[in-house]
């Protein structure tokens, strides 16, 4: 039988899943339930020296998110650039109703990525802006948070699940055959950004729920701190997809286009308004995305709007006297998504709040869950530090994966002693105390939090940045860690 088949190949199972998630995502634009309206007061705005940058993690985002922004910095005469991190070459359901037939052959998918791109290409000329102003580096679509998570330095690097393929394929690329690694993408972004030097950069949000738009904005984040002698950019991250919105679904250009209520607060955001010919623009550009407007274009409509949004969480800074910072969570956690199973809402658990705070050289991390976890459920708390003083990707990447009995530590696939992270667990609550220093004693950190079921995730808590106090980031001296190792 077929099932059978499917669960004796990984390959084919994570296909499977991919697939079953590209349904959730269309099914999410059949409901009607509408948020009510935000009072979005602060502008975007241009100056006659900006320079404009757009991070698009597939083609079709350029212009659900920014299609009025490009518009109106060229109506300026702002140079204006559009970097893409992948061909979109990983969205199946899609491809099939474009081709009208089943497509398996790894080639066949990266023609796709090729129809994308010239998609993308096709968008941008809509709305005034020619082929040489866009950039397309081609790194693996629904895989970029994998090369994130645990691709640096001596891991291989990632396989794509269609494309099967560990480079970047496609020879009008950024940068043809780059390693589908963490210092290819960094690189080839440090490489646009020292370019085109942008001032304003417009990039996918890190509450995102798509994998693809939250590591761009983390790689982004670590990019311009490499570049912060250089460079000075203003960072206005917009949204995308989110847990049951927009709401109501459809095209509807006189409604206003808000953030979800359950982001409406901690959040600075900026509106840039759009008029009906700006409007009637975007909405002839998104239609150049044939592949995808033609697989949920309702969805795709919903952005039409009277306006478009951006911003960002403030950067959290720890300080040395105990203080508690809150992180956020999860505010809607009484209606899970509905794309998740029967089975998976029973047992959907979110991160309900995150509290952390810095003593004595540790991080102590609090985190308040839905419910208490089970027996398949287990939380998931990453953190990864920065330092300007050595490459990113020579510095640790920290998952620790909590579960109701014990848990683990891992640096991308290296375990690290459990004991190494210590963790306190409550009925719906556990506490972490991490060190620093198995961190890299950084100056920064980008850490985030998940609940899994069976290795599939039920649900994101944003990734936020920290920053820690110079004295606390300082390595310890020879003679302070010899006092500070205890005597087992």
């Amino acid at each position: 039988m077929a099932f059978k088949k499917l669960t004796t190949r990984p390959e084919m199972h994570t296909r499977a899943l991919l697939l079953l998630a590209s349904i959730c995502l269309l099914l999410t634009a059949c409901t009607t339930v509408s948020f009510p309206e935000l009072n979005l007061k602060d502008e975007v705005t241009f100056e006659s020296d900006d320079r404009i940058l757009i991070l698009a993690p597939h083609p079709d985002d350029e212009v659900i998110a920014c299609g009025g922004v490009i518009q109106k910095a060229l109506a300026k005469g702002l140079p204006v650039h559009v970097a893409y991190l992948t061909y979109g070459d990983n969205n199946e359901w899609a491809f099939i109703r474009y081709e009208k037939r089943v497509l398996i052959a790894p080639q066949s998918i990266r023609n796709m990525g090729l129809v994308r791109r010239l998609e993308g290409i096709a968008a941008c000329e809509v709305l005034g802006l020619p082929p040489e102003d866009l950039s397309f580096l081609g790194y693996p679509d629904f895989g970029t948070l994998t090369i994130w998570n645990n691709r640096w330095n001596s891991s291989p690097p990632f396989r794509s699940m269609l494309t099967r393929v560990t480079v970047v394929p496609y020879t009008n690329a950024f940068h043809f055959g780059a390693l589908y690694k963490g210092e290819s993408i960094l690189g080839d972004l440090t490489q646009i950004f020292r370019s085109f030097r942008p001032t304003k950069i417009f990039v996918s949000h890190p509450e995102d729920q798509n994998p693809d738009h939250r590591s761009l904005y983390l790689f982004t984040r670590v990019a311009l701190w490499d570049l912060r002698q250089e460079l000075k950019a203003e960072l206005l991250p917009y949204l995308v997809h989110f847990k049951s919105w927009p709401l109501p679904k459809g095209y509807r250009p006189d409604q206003t286009l808000s953030p979800p209520e359950s982001m409406s607060e901690g959040i600075p955001w900026k509106v840039l308004n759009l008029n009906e010919d700006e409007l009637a623009l975007k909405r002839e550009a998104l239609r150049k995305h044939k592949t995808q407007y033609d697989y949920s274009h309702v969805y795709l409509e919903s952005f039409l709007r009277k306006n478009e949004f951006f911003g960002d969480y403030p950067v959290v800074e720890l300080t040395n006297n105990h203080e508690d910072k809150e992180l956020g969570g999860e505010k809607d956690l009484l209606n899970p998504p509905e794309e998740l199973s029967p089975e998976q809402r029973a047992r959907y658990t979110g991160v309900q709040r995150r509290y952390i705070r810095l003593e004595d050289r540790e991080l102590v991390l609090n985190v308040t869950l839905s419910k208490p976890l089970a027996n398949t459920v287990g939380a998931v708390v990453e953190l990864f530090g920065y330092r300007s003083d050595k490459p990113f990707a020579d510095m640790p990447k920290i998952k620790v994966t909590i579960g109701p009995l014990a848990h683990t530590v891992y640096d991308q696939f290296n375990a690290l002693p459990a004991q190494s992270v210590r963790v306190v667990r409550r009925a719906r609550e556990f506490t972490l105390r991490i060190p620093l220093e198995i961190i890299g004693n950084p100056e920064k950190i980008l850490t985030s939090a998940r609940i899994n079921a069976g290795g599939l995730p039920l649900s994101w808590a944003a990734w936020r940045v920290l920053k820690v106090p110079p004295s606390a980031g300082k390595p310890l001296d020879a003679h302070a860690q010899r006092v500070a190792v205890p005597v087992l």
